[in-house]
């Protein structure tokens, strides 16, 4: 018996009469409206290299659905380019972006009723957007993963994004001149895709595929590679199966799924932002997981099995030769949920029954890179609901680090600050303010840490902050504090010269100011003043909740609400 779709309505009626118009003028046929109807969900920008190949990619999924019998509408949504769209109003649209595609995904493909969905995803906030959108519609939905960018080279020295990042503090330190800095801009990008490292992006594929919502093997990938489309076509395909299976997100997004995602992510060192939006998905998915108490749990079983920069000398194409996600999970097969679901209709047992080998850059369990957790929630008096540190290859990090605070409330402030020579060994800048309801939407933080690495002070100048960091930042930085300092988080009571203790061992960060003293600051600070800000970011103010929760938008019954303080 086949199933009936959602998308064909009850001839005679009047929803019936006016898409049959619509798309009769599109020359549709009558066989084509009682297809399968597939949301293409793309991305498409010409702002970006992030997104300039997925009007390519977009076709190879199309003609695929219609080769499987299927009818592939595309759609485009918010492209959000994490290099690109943060130069408006300190980055603050960033995080904000992920949920306004959440939202236009919702609009386009509920409102019309499709019956499924295949998500291009490419730069930071696209791949979590998808995913929760997902979770929300509920519909046969599968993401793919367009793929990462080739990096250059000067002489014989590789050069990536990642470098180019991170050689902004080399020039303010007068390491490296102008001249040298531009020749690196000019070749660190060869073609389209996104960052080639363990950055949030790369981390977001591979989390989608750990989730079971991508399929199996086939992340991470190398954009416009002949792999990549091998993979687009075959999501065309199978998104037709899975509409006529009814295999929605909601028999995939189950616990153990986040866990096997969150077991991958410390294996990999994954970008400290897996964390908040695993959370957004989970949310979306009404799934009672909490990603803190996940990494606290799992942290200390699953050892570090691949460095790939920044966490180490590993790139991103040496870890999709030894097998990618699959290969990491092959590794973990003794840990990993074998029961989990994915998006081929078979769990993640027999996929890992049928894979192979990984390659030596992926280390087995007994011959780990490092045995401590690779991404820690790090609490105390500083960050009493949670925050994170990223420790990448654990051994090199030293177990404890004392300080004396500069504060800022902005990354330009310390920026200037460390161009002044103000930020000495021993120094841990407190940027404040800059959270999700204090920015709004998350100031950048991340350029001003990349900077203290370009600079060469990673390992003796500390970063904390409640603003936004990148999956690319590495050294001592502290990130998604919370509650934040808008939200009276004790973030927002240090002051210059305090001293701050940051214990990795314990996993404790403490602001060495007796309580009294705390309480009467708590006092006669003023309550802060709403950010003058129209549009998108004054509707987001009103209506984010709090990291911990994953920074959803307040939404309908069944989801969690904000905090009394939010």
């Amino acid at each position: 018996m086949v199933r009936k779709l959602r998308s064909n309505f009850e001839p005679g009626t009047p929803r019936w009469a006016v898409r049959r118009a619509q798309w009769k003028a599109l020359g549709l046929s009558d066989a084509d409206l009682e297809r399968p109807k597939i949301a293409v969900v793309n991305t498409s920008s010409e702002l970006s290299s992030c997104f300039s190949h997925l009007d390519g990619v977009a076709a190879h999924v199309k003609q695929a659905v219609r080769d499987a019998g299927g009818l592939a509408f595309e759609v485009r949504t918010a492209a959000p380019s994490d290099f690109i769209t943060s130069a408006g109003r300190q980055g603050r649209y960033i995080l904000p972006s992920r949920d306004l595609l959440v939202n236009d995904i919702e609009v386009q493909v509920e409102g019309a009723q499709l019956d499924g969905m295949v998500c291009l995803a490419s730069c930071d906030k696209t791949a979590p957007g998808q995913l929760m959108a997902a979770a929300r519609l509920d519909i046969p939905t599968l993401v793919l993963a367009c793929g990462y960018q080739p990096h250059g080279h000067l002489g014989d020295r590789a050069i990536d994004i990642e470098e180019v990042y991170e050689s902004v503090g080399k020039v303010r330190a007068g390491h490296i001149t102008m001249q040298e800095f531009e020749a690196m801009c000019d070749v660190a990008i060869r073609g389209p895709g996104v960052c080639a490292g363990m950055g949030t992006a790369n981390t977001m594929h591979i989390a989608a595929e750990a989730l079971g919502l991508a399929l199996p093997g086939s992340t991470p990938v190398l954009a416009n590679s002949e792999r990549m489309f091998g993979f687009a076509r075959a999501a065309g395909r199978r998104i037709v199966e899975m509409v006529g299976e009814d295999l929605k997100p909601s028999r995939l997004l189950t616990p153990p799924a986040f866990e096997n995602a969150v077991m991958v992510g410390l294996a990999l060192s994954a970008s400290i932002n897996l964390v908040r939006h695993l959370q957004a998905v989970a949310a979306e998915a009404r799934c009672p997981v909490d990603l803190y108490e996940l990494y606290d749990r799992l942290g200390p079983r699953v050892p570090l099995l691949c460095a790939v920069r920044p966490n180490g000398d590993t790139r991103i194409e040496a870890l999709e030769a030894a097998g990618g996600t699959l290969g990491v999970l092959k590794r973990l097969e003794s840990l990993v949920h074998r029961e989990a679901l994915t998006v081929s209709g078979r769990s993640w047992g027999e996929e890992l029954a049928r894979a192979p080998e990984p390659g030596a850059v992926i280390r087995p369990l007994d011959r780990p890179l490092a045995t401590q957790a690779s991404v820690i929630v790090m609490r105390g008096n500083l960050a009493p609901e949670g925050s994170l540190l990223k420790l990448g290859d654990a051994s090199a990090k030293q177990p404890r680090f004392a300080g004396r605070a500069l504060v800022f409330g902005s990354q330009d402030a310390a920026l200037a600050a460390l161009e002044a020579g103000r930020l000495v060994p021993g120094t841990v800048a407190v940027l404040a303010g800059m959270g999700c309801r204090g920015g709004p939407g998350m100031a950048l933080a991340s350029g001003f840490v990349a900077a203290v690495d370009g600079a060469g002070l990673s390992a003796t100048v500390a970063v904390i902050t409640d603003g936004q960091l990148s999956g690319l930042n590495r050294g001592i930085a502290i990130g998604q504090v919370s509650p934040e300092a808008a939200l009276g988080g004790p973030l927002g009571l240090v002051r210059d010269g305090d001293l701050i203790m940051i214990d990795m061992q314990a996993h404790r960060v403490t602001l060495e100011v007796p309580d009294d003293v705390l309480a009467l600051r708590a006092k006669e600070s003023t309550a802060r003043a709403s950010a003058e800000e129209r549009g998108w970011l004054q509707i987001y103010e009103r209506v984010v909740q709090p990291i911990t929760a994953g920074a959803v938008l307040v939404g309908p019954p069944g989801r969690t609400q904000p905090s009394s303080g939010a």
